[in-house]
């Protein structure tokens, strides 16, 4: 059986592990990746539109991994639409990119809830076999962190290197033309570089959890025996 240290190490790597696994499918699952301000070009060149006027020009874009939405401003007002990105956008997009970012937090969902039951495992016993034990579970996590971070930073190419937020911003507008003025990454990005973290968290904590740290024991008082205690 581990020690009361370790079965705590590995029980906060378990939770670490499951904390992960809810982050990715709620970063997966939210439309909220990049947010940014789009100028409707064609609109400000047909009006002559200076700086102040601008503003009426400028809209809103957000989207995620499957949905998203934008609000076109082309001088009329703010007209709300939304989208999604299968099986119709993703012909306009990097299809092969952003397929792989989608199976790269898949396998990154697997492994953490592999990582998740080896913590477990090693928490409530010492396995025999060196793969099911803290080696193991240093494997899973490494897998799992760092296909969370092939994901990231294929979004991050995505966006910065095929002008993704531009080709969605422009997906069928056959007389406007969108520029991107600006680009921010949001909340779900974040998510998923915290789930990579969760990761090499639990990669420190399997690290601890083997060194060997020195027993403290209790110092025995030494018994003075003298001539006169052996008479009695």
């Amino acid at each position: 059986m581990p020690g009361c240290f370790k079965k705590t190490l590995f029980a906060l790597a378990s939770l670490i592990s499951f904390v992960s696994f809810i982050l990715i499918v709620v970063a997966m699952g939210t439309p909220k990746w990049m947010t940014g301000k789009i100028l409707c070009k064609t609109g400000a060149d047909l009006v002559n539109a200076t700086d102040p006027e601008l503003i009426k020009f400028i809209g809103e874009i957000y989207y995620g991994l499957f949905q998203g939405g934008k609000i076109r401003q082309c001088g009329l007002g703010g007209r709300r639409s939304k989208f999604t990105i299968f099986p119709h956008m993703v012909k306009k997009l990097n299809t092969g990119l952003h397929v792989m970012i989608i199976m790269f937090l898949c396998v990154a969902i697997c492994f953490s809830l592999v990582s998740f039951g080896f913590c477990i495992l090693n928490a409530i016993k010492v396995p025999y076999r060196a793969i099911k034990g803290p080696a193991g579970v240093c494997l899973w996590n490494f897998l799992a962190g760092g296909f969370v971070v092939l994901a990231v930073t294929s979004f991050m190419a995505a966006v910065k290197l095929h002008h993704l937020t531009e080709r969605i911003a422009n997906f069928r507008e056959n007389i406007f033309q969108f520029l991107v003025l600006e680009e921010c990454f949001e909340d779900c990005f974040w998510i998923c570089v915290a789930s990579a973290t969760a990761h090499a968290v639990n990669l420190l904590l399997i690290a601890i959890s083997g060194i060997n740290f020195p027993k403290i024991k209790p110092k025995t008082e030494e018994v003075n025996v003298t001539a006169e205690d052996i008479m009695y």
